[in-house]
C-alpha cells in the first residue's frame, strides 16, 4: 500500500496523497528549481516544495549573511523580508550546532525566539528546521517548516525525513542562484566603474552616470516597464558613453564647437562602445551594448549612427536619450553653462516627436519633479569637473 497523509488546511480536508505523488511532486519542482535563476523565484519554490511535501502551514527559506552576522529571507509564506542576528533562535541553534530541530511546541523551548512572530501577528507552534548546505558541505541558510497542517497538529520523523530531502534537492539549485547572484552584483560593480571611466575622459562625473540611471529608471518604470526590466536598464545606461575612450582629447576636452570632421570623429563612441559590448551573452551587457548604439538616434531618424526612426530605435535607447540630454543641458560641460530648468524644458517641448519619442516627452514633463529632485541628490561637488 501507498503511504498516505490526511491533509486538512482550515476546516476543508485537502485530498490524501500518496507516496508516487509525493515523488512526482519532488521531481516537478527540481525540474523547475533547476532551470530558475532569479533568487527570489526560486527561494519561493523551495518553500512551496516543503510545505506541500509535509503538509506544513508555512515553509521559510532563511538564508546566513556571513559580512553581516544575519539570518535574513526576503521570501516566504506569509512575510515580507526579515532579518535576525545570525545566532537568534532555532534557526539560529540549528545553524550554530549543525543539527535538524524536531520541536512540537516551540514555545516550550527556551532557543525560540518570538520576536518574529510579535512582528508578523502569527503564533509557532510546531516546528522543523533543517540547515542547508552548498556543495562543499559549508551551510548557507537553513529549511524551516512551521505547524502541521494535519489533525494531529505535529510533524512526524517521516516529515523530517522528507524535508531533508527536500533540502537536498534545492541546495545545488539555490547555491548556483546565488552564484548568479553574485556575477550580476559584479558585473553592475564594473559596469558602473567602466561607465565612469568612459565620462571622465570628457571631465564628466561620477555623478552624471548616476543622474543619467536613476532618470532612465524613473522613465523606464512611468512608460510600463515592470520593476526588472527598469532596474535592468538603470545597471545598463551609465555604459552609454563607453565608447568614447576611443576618441581623441584634441576633440573629446574641445572647449568650441567640433568641426564637421572632428564631429563624424565624435559620432563613431555609439559603434565603439556598441562593438565593445556586443559579444556578451549577459543580459545587462546586451542591453548596455543596445543603451551604447543608440542613444544618439532621432524619432526622425537624423541621429546616428544607423539614422533608425520612431519605434525602430530600441525603447532603451529612447529613454536613455531623454536621461542624458536632460542631464546634459543641465550642467557645465567645457563648451557650455548649465541651462536653466525653464530653458531645458522649452527645448523637451519643441524637439517632441523630431528628436525624442513623443510620448517619452510626456511622461518626461510630467514627472519632471522627480527628476529635478534626483538632479539635486546628486548634484556635482563644487570643483568636481
Amino acid at each position: 500500500m501507498h503511504e498516505t497523509y490526511d491533509l486538512q488546511f482550515g476546516p476543508k480536508p485537502r485530498k490524501r496523497i500518496n507516496s508516487r505523488e509525493l515523488l512526482e511532486l519532488i521531481f516537478g519542482y527540481v525540474a523547475r528549481m533547476a532551470n530558475e535563476k532569479n533568487l527570489d523565484n526560486l527561494l519561493m519554490m523551495m518553500a512551496d516544495l516543503g510545505k506541500d511535501m509535509i503538509v506544513a502551514d508555512r515553509c521559510t527559506l532563511w538564508l546566513l549573511d556571513r559580512e553581516k552576522n544575519e539570518l535574513w529571507t526576503r521570501v516566504a509564506h506569509g512575510v515580507n523580508e526579515i532579518r535576525i542576528p545570525a545566532n537568534t533562535g532555532l534557526v539560529g541553534y540549528s545553524i550554530d550546532h549543525d543539527q535538524p530541530l524536531f520541536i512540537d511546541n516551540a514555545y516550550n523551548d527556551h532557543r525560540f525566539n518570538p520576536d518574529v512572530d510579535k512582528k508578523t501577528g502569527y503564533r509557532t507552534k510546531a516546528i522543523i528546521v533543517i540547515p542547508l548546505k552548498n556543495s562543499e558541505g559549508e551551510t548557507i541558510g537553513a529549511y524551516q517548516a512551521i505547524n502541521k497542517m494535519t489533525r494531529s497538529k505535529k510533524f512526524t520523523s517521516k516529515d523530517l525525513e522528507y524535508l531533508t530531502l527536500a533540502a537536498s534537492y534545492s541546495g545545488k539549485s539555490l547555491e548556483a542562484a546565488l552564484l548568479n547572484k553574485e556575477i550580476e552584483e559584479t558585473q553592475k560593480e564594473i559596469i558602473f566603474t567602466m561607465g565612469e571611466i568612459g565620462e571622465s575622459r570628457s571631465k564628466e562625473t561620477g555623478n552624471h552616470i548616476k543622474r543619467v540611471a536613476e532618470y532612465s529608471k524613473i522613465l523606464a518604470l512611468k512608460y510600463g516597464m515592470d520593476e526588472t526590466e527598469a532596474e535592468l536598464l538603470r545597471i545598463a545606461s551609465p555604459m552609454h558613453d563607453i565608447g568614447k575612450v576611443a576618441i581623441p582629447d584634441s576633440i573629446l576636452k574641445k572647449p568650441g564647437k567640433l568641426t564637421d570632421e572632428e564631429f563624424d570623429t565624435m559620432k563613431t563612441h555609439t559603434q565603439v562602445g556598441y562593438n565593445l559590448l556586443k559579444g556578451s551573452s549577459r543580459r545587462i551587457l546586451k542591453a548596455a551594448a543596445i543603451v551604447a548604439r543608440q542613444h544618439h538616434e532621432k524619432w526622425n531618424g537624423r541621429g546616428y549612427p544607423d539614422g533608425v526612426s520612431g519605434e525602430q530605435i530600441h525603447i532603451y535607447g529612447r529613454v536613455t536619450a531623454i536621461a542624458d540630454v536632460f542631464d546634459a543641458l543641465g550642467s557645465d560641460r567645457c563648451y557650455k553653462k548649465a541651462w536653466e530648468l525653464d530653458r531645458i524644458l522649452n527645448l523637451f517641448k519643441e524637439e517632441k516627436g523630431n528628436h525624442f519619442d513623443p510620448v517619452l516627452v510626456d511622461l518626461f514633463l510630467d514627472n519632471i519633479g522627480e527628476l529635478v529632485k534626483i538632479r539635486d541628490r546628486y548634484r556635482d561637488e563644487i570643483g568636481e569637473k
